[in-house]
């Protein structure tokens, strides 16, 4: 079995690859055979038996349990730490109680600090905005702290209240309106988290030729986590990326020291030389700008929760979270684990019509992670045309002028088909 080392900076990347999975659960079992089938029919066509993947199933979610009594068995883990990088279907979480979400374990387990989620318009798919086609975003979502660290304690239990009497007692914390019925929660921000991930994002757009970095927070409410978090972003861009990016904050002192003129002059200065601007929006203002002017964004660098909604809308814009790819991804360690973005769909599993181009773009992540970029375009290409087309899954093609639904199953053939 052939495994992926990271030497340095680089990733070393064998012929013939050995790639774990999680064929994962509801409507998981479709996607990933799908996928799979495109995946394997793609490497044959482009590198014709000079490169391949050897499958690797590992376990988790319902599938794991029912088989070894363990959500995620820790040889599941293990195998993802050795292999370095991997793909996952959907897997459930439970609501309110049970078990924790597996998809935040694999994230913290393996330090996969950055969640990765482009959004890009594809021709022919319908959206609710009149110039889709503008949406053009990247959006890098703190992957390990803020709310999903899971620190919080149910009310009406010994840990809530012997927490609110030190928030009482030791903090003086006086403004829990309802004490004796509140949940707590723990919101941890780092400056270390903080900065790795916006480090992230400004080399993401330095490598990639992208125009601007805006940091999303809600630092005028939570001033010291999310406010912090603006304030570190800020100082790596200032301390570490001096020479590719020209600041707001910069652009601020020009104006105070030297006026408006001033500070346009080096603004538009900066642009001339290629630099990254870097900028900070607050996240209710941002959600509201990217449906009014999608275009002044680029790669996006924000928190965990905001990251989370940011990501969902942007995906309903360019036509819904059934063609949003995902990755996770720790840079520093070279861990990856590629995904379906979506639920498990429990009441569409198992009929054949669940849209596969969530996880198959996921795939197409991954091969531009692992730098097999011939595989990737060819995927591309292929949703592309068949898009163009009108040809889709139900969920797409029922709003496509002149659309043509296909089952999962023929949506894949279809693929196969553009590739061959």
């Amino acid at each position: 079995m052939a495994k992926i080392v990271k030497n340095g900076n680089k990733l070393v990347v064998p012929d013939e690859l050995t790639l774990p999975y999680i064929e994962g659960d509801g409507v998981g079992v479709e996607i990933t055979n799908a996928c799979k089938k495109i995946v394997d029919h793609t490497i044959s066509t482009v590198y014709k038996g000079s490169k391949k993947i050897e499958w690797l199933e590992v376990l988790g979610g319902e599938k794991a349990y029912n088989k070894t009594s363990q959500w995620l068995p820790e040889e599941t883990m293990n195998t993802f730490k050795e292999y370095l990088i991997g793909i996952k279907g959907p897997l459930a979480t439970p609501v309110g109680g049970g078990s924790r979400s597996l998809n935040v374990a694999l994230r913290q387990e393996l330090d996969l600090f950055v969640c990765l989620r482009p959004v890009e318009w594809f021709k022919g798919v319908s959206s609710p905005l009149k110039e889709p086609e503008k949406v053009n975003m990247v959006v890098f979502r703190e992957n390990t702290e803020d709310i999903y660290a899971g620190i919080e304690w149910e009310s009406n239990t010994e840990e809530a209240k012997k927490f609110y009497n030190f928030l009482k007692d030791e903090m003086g914390v006086k403004k829990v309106r309802f004490p004796e019925t509140s949940s707590f929660g723990v919101k941890p921000v780092s400056q270390e988290g903080s900065s790795r991930l916006v480090r992230a994002a400004i080399e993401y757009a330095i490598n990639n030729k992208k125009p601007s970095v805006t940091l999303v927070h809600k630092g005028n409410i939570m001033k010291f986590t999310e406010g912090g978090f603006k304030k570190w972003g800020y100082e790596v861009a200032e301390k570490e990326f001096k020479d590719y990016t020209f600041t707001m904050n910069e652009y601020a002192a020009i104006k105070k020291e030297k006026g408006a003129e001033a500070a346009d002059k080096a603004y538009d200065e900066a642009l001339k030389a290629g630099k990254v601007i870097i900028k900070d929006n607050i996240a209710d203002a941002f959600l509201q700008n990217t449906l009014l002017k999608p275009e002044d964004y680029s790669v996006i660098a924000t928190l965990n929760l905001n990251g989370d909604y940011i990501s969902d809308q942007l995906a309903a814009m360019v036509g819904g979270i059934g063609i949003a790819p995902g990755a996770n991804i720790n840079y520093n360690t070279g861990h990856a684990i590629f995904e379906a973005t979506h639920g498990t769909a429990p009441d569409i599993a198992g009929k054949n019509i669940v849209n596969p181009c969530s996880m198959l773009l996921s795939f197409a992540m991954l091969f531009e992670y692992i730098s097999w970029n011939e595989v990737s375009q060819k995927i591309n290409n292929a949703l592309v045309e068949s898009f163009g087309n009108g040809y889709a899954t139900h969920d797409l093609a029922r709003f496509m002028e002149n659309g043509t639904s296909l089952s999962t199953s023929d949506f894949a053939e279809n693929i196969i088909k553009l590739i061959r």
